[in-house]
């Protein structure tokens, strides 16, 4: 559906150019000359980048309707990721490309996910912030302040020295940072 540029509203969903966005931020400008726009902030669905956009005063946008579901991951099989939705049993099988390099490395067994979907089509995964997951094995190196935890997904990240094998730890997904150590056994 078609609507006009004045019309537009934070959290609405558009399409511009094959690409899907969420509308974060959006101010009218009048500027003393020329003519009015809208200046936006809007965020990539597939990738998660944020970018600025003016629109012309006047012009017309596609706004698309997002439907987003609850599934739980249930285990990945040559790079093909197996999920099911607890509410009604469907089940979804997305591929390590589309889930995301970043995604994949923080993924275990029944945790759960948001998938967004366009007319049945899924159009994008988004895990929590944070997660919580078990350190497998610490390797110490050449820092004062940090040593490497190897996670129980394979990912490695930099911990503080009293981080130990078995530990649960939150970090953070989108910068990949230790937060915290959970257990204090």
């Amino acid at each position: 559906m078609l609507i006009n540029i004045s019309n537009l509203k934070k959290g609405i969903y558009i399409k511009i150019k094959n690409n899907y966005y969420k509308v974060i931020e959006f101010l009218h400008v009048k500027p003393g000359k020329g003519n009015a726009f809208v200046r936006t902030k809007i965020k990539n669905l597939k990738n998660g980048n944020i970018i600025t956009n003016n629109f012309s005063s006047g012009s017309k946008i596609k706004k698309i309707e997002i439907e987003s579901k609850y599934y739980t991951y249930l285990y990945n099989k040559n790079n093909n990721f197996f999920f099911i939705n607890k509410q009604n049993y469907n089940q979804i099988v997305l591929s390590k490309n589309f889930i995301g390099k970043n995604n994949v490395s923080f993924l275990k067994e029944n945790d759960n996910v948001i998938i967004n979907f366009i007319k049945d089509q899924p159009l994008s995964l988004k895990i929590n912030k944070y997660v919580f997951l078990k350190v497998k094995n610490t390797k110490y190196i050449n820092n004062k302040n940090y040593k490497q935890s190897i996670l129980e997904t394979g990912i490695i990240i930099y911990t503080p020295l009293f981080i130990k094998k078995g530990d649960i730890i939150k970090i953070n997904t989108k910068t990949k940072k230790y937060i915290e150590r959970i257990n204090r056994d």
